[in-house]
């Protein structure tokens, strides 16, 4: 048993990744573009991002299902999510 099993992490720590992400600093709306509009800014972003894989982590457990998280859009977490069964 280590640290983390004692004392559970708040909601504030868990989510400090959020804190250190590049999308935090740009433009939101890159990461939700309107239907058919491009993710590539976006998804450039994300892979210079130092939390990347913390942010896809979070979109796959609780079932985003709008915008670009971890740089991948809803249908590619989708995909990942089916791979994974």
């Amino acid at each position: 048993m280590n640290e983390l099993d004692i004392f559970p992490l708040d909601e504030t720590e868990e989510m400090g990744w959020q804190e250190r992400s590049l999308c935090a600093q740009t433009d939101p709306e890159a990461f939700f573009p309107e239907k058919g509009g491009s993710t590539r800014e976006a998804k450039r972003v994300c892979m210079s991002c130092e939390v990347r894989i913390e942010c896809l982590e979070y979109a796959l457990d609780n079932d985003e299902r709008f915008g670009i998280w971890g740089g991948l859009s809803e249908r590619e977490r989708r995909r990942l999510k089916k791979q994974a069964v």
